[in-house]
């Protein structure tokens, strides 16, 4: 095993794991990478190190700033790793919609919060909005960089490692790739490689069908958090994508669960929903094809939420 002289250099590499239980019969062969394998149990740190490192190297991240961001939580975990890692402050701004763990987890790393109160814990477009505009009110302080994750470009070429790795561990035999859509970073950086591999392999993109704005839908609350902004991001590419799913919140949850009890791998919210979509288009492709989709982040970070909360509960005698 390598040794690293820092935790940052642990980034990436993670595994590649076939699903059994959850999957019919005539379906194709559906893979999950475990992107709560980097060290803060999200697939974010790749895009936070590219994030940081870019704007260090043309000038627009010094010494001794502090750095803002608005964040439903792994963005601003990444970036408190990255921050500590190279000796930033850290700016977030959150809200009490998103996972008392994550919210918890970015302290821990000691990212200073500002809580932006929720619509009955729920993800709506206001509340998007509302974070950006304060976010963009405290980057206005001086000696202060605001990475502005919708809007960054720099966060799309921190997920092409994960295309390469993608491509490599299904030795260049690859039908699809299945994605949320949150900033729509990772699912354009990866598809951007992938099609450069082969254009033929399917890009499919999942939302939350309670705000399917990407399939022309109108926007609404949903609890699949860190996708489903209530608006196209900017960084949406569509002719990159393939296919669009729409996923409920409640089956995106229950299969998270599922694949705590049949398969061993504990994930979040948008990991469910990626196996949902994943599933549906290994029905449409058949049993010799391959579909690989991302375990997010780790189900630790949900321990609170009505995702497994009411569904674990310990029995004293």
């Amino acid at each position: 095993m390598k040794i690293s002289n820092t935790v940052l250099n642990a980034i990436g590499n993670t595994s590649l794991v076939q699903l059994k239980n959850v999957v019919p019969e005539g379906c194709a062969d559906i893979y999950v990478k475990l992107e709560w394998e980097n060290p803060t149990g999200s697939m974010k740190d790749r895009m936070a190190q590219s994030m940081i490192s870019k704007a260090e190297e043309d000038g627009r991240l010094k010494p001794g700033f502090t750095i803002v961001e608005y964040t439903g939580g792994s963005t601003g975990i990444s970036l408190a790793l990255i921050c500590v890692a190279k000796g930033y402050r850290l700016h977030i701004i959150t809200s009490d919609a998103f996972s008392k763990e994550k919210l918890n987890q970015m302290a821990a790393f000691g990212a200073e919060l500002t809580i932006i109160p929720s619509e009955g814990g729920k993800t709506t477009k206001n509340l998007i909005l509302k974070m950006i505009e304060t976010a963009k009110e405290f980057s206005k302080e001086p000696n202060t960089y605001w990475t502005d994750q919708l809007n960054n470009i720099d966060s799309i070429s921190g997920y092409f490692p994960l295309a390469d790795e993608i491509w490599n561990q299904t030795n260049e035999k690859l039908n699809a790739f299945v994605q949320c859509v949150g900033t729509a970073a990772s699912s354009r950086g990866v598809a951007t490689i992938l099609k450069r591999y082969n254009n033929k392999i399917k890009i499919v993109v999942v939302e939350p069908e309670e705000s399917a704005v990407l399939s022309g839908g109108q926007p609404g609350p949903h609890k699949i958090e860190g996708v489903g902004i209530g608006y196209i991001p900017p960084l949406w590419e569509p002719n990159l994508a393939d296919e669009i799913i729409a996923v409920k919140t409640e089956d995106a949850k229950e299969m998270a669960r599922r694949l705590a009890r049949e398969e061993g791998l504990f994930a979040g919210t948008s990991s469910g929903a990626n196996v949902i979509a994943a599933i549906k288009i290994g029905e449409q492709l058949g049993p010799n094809a391959t579909v690989v989709t991302l375990m997010v982040d780790s189900g630790l970070k949900y321990l609170s939420t009505d995702v497994y909360k009411k569904y674990f509960q310990s029995n004293f005698i």
